[in-house]
């Protein structure tokens, strides 16, 4: 796996290696994410724990899902071999595409909260990874959802109840609508109901956590920025699946994308401001642990990886 290991000191994040049914899509294009199995993480890394200023953080591996290269999903309108070209140029699997599933989890004082909740149902290892962290379910506090897929809403429930039962379930208001109005998402809707809490896009949604409107993926898609100070995290949901095909080429349609349009503006923006700000992101698909910079190299946009090592 090639990924660029950043060389600089880290100065806005501490990372530290830690030892071990969808939105309505169009007809036509691919269902949302919702593999039918995952591949165990390698055992030495199932959690991964650093810091964003004084806020302890840790990246929970919950599995990965191969996509297949297939003229459906990424770089719609392209041949499979235009697709493979980047892929292969970086030392990566171009057939599947692989793509990773990690939810992050930041402690701020009371809070504990959990940004995505990955598979669930028996096909991800989020709970798992949150025993190796040495963390209670019960002890969380707020739920933060970037959008309503299934490997992202997937575990907050288990067993036809509340997984995490003390925790408020935080997303969009336009998010929560569309939920609702699927039909396909009308168990889980009876389940969490009384926990959730809806925000605008722009609001703060606890200290330190801002939303951001990223729709586009979904109907109201959104991004968080966590930051404690000067320190700064954004936690980019599904604004950018892989590492490569993401960054290098924001403009590709993506087919999971409810609004492609609007979802390609989205990225363009968003990794235009990246390359600009230098800013710390934690992606929920890239390589586990996902953390890392969008920075210009060699005169395109490249994703930076900062994860360290175990040790």
């Amino acid at each position: 796996m090639r990924i660029l290991m950043a060389t600089a000191a880290v100065t806005a994040l501490t990372l530290a290696a830690c030892s071990p049914a969808a939105n309505d899509q169009k007809s036509g294009e691919p269902a949302p994410p919702n593999p039918t199995s995952t591949v165990a993480a390698p055992a030495e890394k199932p959690v991964y724990r650093f810091k964003i200023g004084a806020l302890d953080a840790i990246a929970l591996f919950d599995g990965q899902n191969p996509v297949p290269n297939d003229n459906k999903v990424f770089g719609v309108g392209l041949t499979p071999q235009a697709v493979a070209a980047p892929l292969t140029a970086a030392g990566q699997p171009a057939d599947p595409i692989m793509l990773e599933i990690h939810p992050l989890l930041v402690r701020n004082g009371a809070r504990t909260m959990l940004f995505d909740t990955g598979l669930g149902g028996g096909k991800g290892q989020l709970m798992q990874s949150l025993q190796t962290a040495g963390v209670d379910p019960a002890s969380i506090t707020d739920v933060m959802i970037s959008h309503g897929h299934p490997d992202h809403v997937g575990g907050l429930v288990a067993d036809g109840a509340l997984a995490f039962p003390n925790a408020a379930i935080r997303m969009s208001d336009a998010e929560w609508a569309s939920i609702r109005a699927n039909p396909q998402m009308a168990d889980l809707v009876r389940v969490i109901t009384p926990k959730v809490q809806t925000f605008r896009p722009g609001d703060e949604v606890a200290p330190g956590v801002e939303t951001q409107d990223t729709a586009g993926h979904t109907p109201g898609h959104v991004a968080y920025l966590i930051a404690d100070g000067q320190n700064q995290l954004l936690y980019t949901g599904d604004l950018m699946h892989h590492w490569v095909l993401s960054v290098e080429h924001p403009d590709w349609t993506v087919g999971y994308d409810n609004d492609p349009v609007a979802g390609k503006k989205a990225r363009l923006d968003q990794i235009t401001a990246l390359r600009a700000s230098g800013a710390h992101i934690y992606a929920y698909h890239f390589p586990f642990p996902g953390l890392g910079k969008v920075q210009t190299r060699e005169g395109r946009a490249m994703f930076i990886s900062e994860a360290q090592p175990a040790a």
